[in-house]
């Protein structure tokens, strides 16, 4: 059965890292830890472009499971969509989507029209967890 959760965070300082504390939770509770770790950090990157890089508003995680695949979605009031940058070996910042797209089974951005997007990203996950109440096999 396909699982969804979602959480509103505000653009604050402290936000990126109470959305990874979200996610973590939502993870160890529906048993995924195969690919927790590369959730979160990409969620991290994720959640800290909204907060960079739009000038208003909330941003939402939304975090669902459906055989077997984790996504991550963020939804800001933010224009444009992210693209993966070429930073310099010099460069401070730039490489947040390159990192995800090089530990995601998938991602990308779908625009709402007329503001905002969703920015997400996908992982196949082995251990789908086990429903409460349900003795595996």
């Amino acid at each position: 059965m396909p699982r969804s959760v979602a959480q509103r965070f505000p653009r604050a300082d402290d936000a990126v890292s109470e959305a990874r504390s979200f996610l973590g939770g939502v993870l160890e509770e529906w048993a995924i830890s195969d690919r927790s770790e590369d959730a979160v950090l990409c969620l991290s990157e994720l959640a800290t472009n909204a907060v960079r890089h739009v000038a208003r508003g909330d941003f939402v995680v939304e975090v669902s499971l459906d055989d077997c695949r984790l996504r991550i979605e963020v939804h800001d009031a933010g224009a444009g969509a992210p693209r993966l940058g070429l930073p310099s070996d010099d460069d401070t910042d730039g490489r947040g989507l390159l990192i995800v797209w090089s530990l995601a089974d998938g991602w990308g951005v779908e625009p709402h029209h007329p503001c905002g997007k969703t920015v997400w990203t996908e992982f196949k996950t082995q251990g789908c967890g086990t429903p409460i109440g349900v003795i595996p096999c």
